[in-house]
């Protein structure tokens, strides 16, 4: 015959798989909609053009550590990676020119 903590038991055990059947109903009652929030407009990039100086500067190689030019381009990238304002970029000394990019995907 069934003693008294044996029915207890049971009891308990029917009302862990009660509870976890009703928590299983309330998840898969509803699912979930993905809330799609509109993204954050980006402010048109400046006029300057830090892409073209960045170019220079990397083809420049280890020649640009000593380029103050360079110097400068490099800490306006940084300053707008983390986020700061843009500010202008110093004058392009005379006679700098970017060097050609190749856009086709024969790049030797």
């Amino acid at each position: 015959m069934l003693g008294r903590s044996d029915i207890f038991r049971a009891a308990a055990i029917v009302a862990l798989i009660a509870c976890f059947a009703a928590t299983l109903f309330a998840i898969n009652r509803h699912p979930s909609t993905p809330v799609v929030e509109p993204l954050p407009t980006v402010p048109a990039p400046a006029t300057d053009d830090l892409t073209a100086e960045l170019r220079r500067c990397s083809a420049l190689g280890p020649k640009d550590a000593v380029d103050a030019r360079c110097e400068a381009v490099w800490e306006e990238n940084r300053r707008r990676f983390f986020g700061r304002p843009a500010r202008p970029l110093p004058p392009s000394p005379p006679g700098a020119v970017a060097p050609a990019t190749t856009t086709s995907g024969d790049a030797r």
